[in-house]
């Protein structure tokens, strides 16, 4: 079964396939691609938070490889009012083809590919973000090529993106340099999985020794969807803003990436948000051609090259 849970999950050669893929798929013009190869096919998405890209991205995606999509609110369902996660991955087998599930806990996503009987692909969890750091990626190397022993510098929350990014540390060969607070520190387990595989990562709270000579700075909001803080978050992330003096650290030509959506003047500012570095809207598209290979891959069960 083609899950797509988190990119540890899936092996060392498929996220690059995927990404290989995602990048052809750019190159043709809209409408059917490659012979439809989803032609017949209906995705479930299953949202339990909000979302634009995620659900825009996935629901073109479909109906330009000839498919189609269903947005299902978790609240409207049967699950939002005590059907187990069993039983719905057992009905929806029945249905559809595949499942896209935005979860809130990482749990869910796994108890949901625990039953169902159809592929099922993570659109976002507490954990893991894999759709984002593979978009991510794909922009990396359009605007500065292969990024294999590529310094990356990750500057905030050691938050879901970030883990998907240690992941991706391993799998791609970049160096990862990650500058988040001591109380936000990212997953010890996928840090672990990653070393395992050789990744060279950096654990910092400097998020100038981060940003140094980077080839990329990332960021991401300080608080995640449905997260309540106890104190003000300024006071843990306040140094961690990506500023101008931040991008000035990095590489000549290094690019700044945001997953979005963006808190101006918060976990970044306007100056680097809209300046000349900045490639999220680059970024933001290609979730699309990204959703389109990965699609192609877990229903189909090709990866065409």
């Amino acid at each position: 079964m083609n899950h797509l849970l988190d990119l540890a999950s899936i092996g060392m050669d498929i996220p690059r396939k995927i990404l290989d893929m995602a990048k052809l798929y750019k190159t043709q013009q809209k409408g059917l691609a490659q012979g439809a190869p989803l032609l017949g096919r209906t995705l479930g998405m299953i949202f339990e938070k909000p979302s634009t890209r995620t659900r825009v991205s996935f629901e073109v995606a479909m109906t330009e490889l000839g498919g189609s999509a269903i947005f299902l609110d978790a609240n409207s369902m049967q699950m939002g009012r005590g059907e187990t996660i069993e039983d719905t991955a057992k009905v929806l087998g029945r249905y559809i083809d595949g499942i896209m599930l935005r979860a809130i806990n990482h749990d869910t996503l796994l108890q949901m590919a625990k039953f169902s009987e159809i592929p099922v692909i993570n659109g976002l969890t507490d954990m893991s973000h894999p759709c984002q750091a593979l978009a991510d990626i794909m922009t990396f190397e359009e605007n500065i090529g292969s990024i294999r022993g590529k310094k990356i510098a990750w500057i905030g929350d050691g938050n879901n993106v970030a883990n998907s990014w240690i992941h991706a540390s391993a799998i791609f060969g970049c160096e990862l340099f990650l500058a988040c607070p001591k109380s936000r520190m990212p997953s010890s387990n996928a840090i672990e999985w990653s070393k395992k595989q050789g990744a060279n990562i950096v654990i910092t709270q400097d998020p100038t020794k981060a940003a140094k000579n980077a080839s990329a700075i990332l960021t991401d909001t300080w608080v995640s969807m449905g997260e309540k803080f106890s104190k003000d978050p300024e006071s843990i992330f306040g140094k961690y803003r990506v500023n101008q003096e931040i991008m000035n650290y990095a590489s000549k030509n290094a690019i700044f990436m945001h997953c979005l959506p963006a808190h101006r003047g918060r976990e970044v500012t306007e100056e680097v948000i809209d300046g000349p570095n900045s490639v999220v809207w680059d970024e933001a598209e290609n979730r699309l051609h990204i959703q389109k290979a990965i699609l192609t891959w877990a229903i189909a069960d090709k990866i065409t090259l």
